[in-house]
């Protein structure tokens, strides 16, 4: 589950160098994830409890896991189940993706409110030839099973795109990605697409302005290929991903932001006020279209918890908006 974007990808930004939207959510617009990586985290039925008594209405787990999803029945928050690592089991065979199926969905929903599975989470290398044919096997087994209101998709890194400035000329960068969005948009899922603008600004901090990476005001940029206006980053990406889409012949597939977060502490650029600017400048624009698109955004917060156990960059361990005791980090509404 890393949460790393890759600089270099991000780095075709780096012409874009922010506005704080006030409009209210939709019910189904915010989400946050909820990682595990932590020695000190409350119980599965304490945070369902806290996701209801703070308003967020939406999760994602990152495999599945039975206390969590047991302690999620009758709650009616929408969820996004990923796989885990089972990628390669599931493309192997439709039988291994329909016993999946009746193991790990079945047996909860409807009382669970499972929106999407995410077949995979910024899938890298070889792997990636497996994402296609363990999307079709899982829709499969969800269709035979009477489960075809959940959508299967994968959750992507946003160096996925190339060209990605102006947002008008997002492309992917690779085939496999076409033929995904492809099968995407014959089934009416969407694309789950891992968002961070913390990775972009901190990767070149000289052409990108703090304000227009965390939704401040401040900075517009205008897309000389169709003349729309941008007032922060976010907004920017999203809109590469939608432009990539259409080049793919895929130009209906809604993209869903399965993670977005900025850090507290840990790194450059990594702090308090700029952590709660970002996450409550996106809960607050989420409700609003992006310039290319009309219509609320949905989006998933990364993260419920600082997670003292997650590796990598110290960043990693700081991008929850709760401390293990369920303390806020900082003052957020939903």
């Amino acid at each position: 589950m890393a949460r790393r974007q890759g600089v270099a990808s991000m780095l075709t930004i780096a012409l874009i160098i922010g506005a704080f939207a006030s409009a209210p959510t939709t019910v189904q617009s915010i989400g946050v994830c909820y990682g595990v990586l932590g020695n000190n985290l409350p119980s599965r039925s304490e945070v369902v409890q806290l996701y209801k008594s703070k308003g967020i209405n939406g999760m994602r787990i990152y495999y599945p896991d039975k206390e969590a999803l047991n302690a999620l029945r009758n709650s009616g928050i929408g969820l996004i189940l990923d796989v885990g690592d089972q990628l390669s089991y599931l493309a192997a065979s439709s039988s291994n993706a329909a016993a999946w199926v009746r193991d790990n969905v079945k047996p909860y929903y409807p009382a669970v409110n499972i929106k999407y599975i995410a077949v995979g989470n910024e899938v890298e290398g070889g792997a990636t030839n497996s994402i296609l044919p363990a999307i079709r096997n899982v829709n499969s087994a969800l269709a035979s099973s009477g489960l075809g209101a959940i959508k299967a998709s994968t959750a992507v890194k946003f160096d996925v795109i190339s060209n990605s400035y102006p947002p008008s000329a997002g492309v992917f960068r690779d085939a496999y990605m076409k033929d995904i969005a492809r099968y995407l948009a014959s089934t009416g899922a969407p694309l789950l697409a891992n968002v961070y603008p913390y990775f972009a600004y901190r990767g070149n901090p000289r052409d990108i302005s703090l304000n227009y990476a965390t939704f401040r005001p401040g900075t517009t940029v205008r897309d000389p290929n169709n003349g729309l206006t941008y007032t922060n980053l976010f907004d920017a990406m999203v809109d590469a991903v939608y432009a990539a889409l259409e080049k793919a012949s895929a130009g209906n597939v809604k993209v869903v932001v399965s993670e977005s977060g900025w850090p507290s502490a840990g790194g450059f650029g990594a702090s308090v006020d700029n952590a709660r600017a970002y996450n409550q400048g996106l809960i607050d624009h989420v409700g609003r279209a992006t310039p290319k698109r009309p219509g609320a955004l949905e989006a998933y917060i990364f993260a419920m918890f600082n997670e003292n156990q997650k590796n990598g960059d110290p960043t990693e361990r700081n991008f929850g908006l709760f401390y293990p005791n369920k303390s806020p980090v900082y003052p957020i509404r939903f």
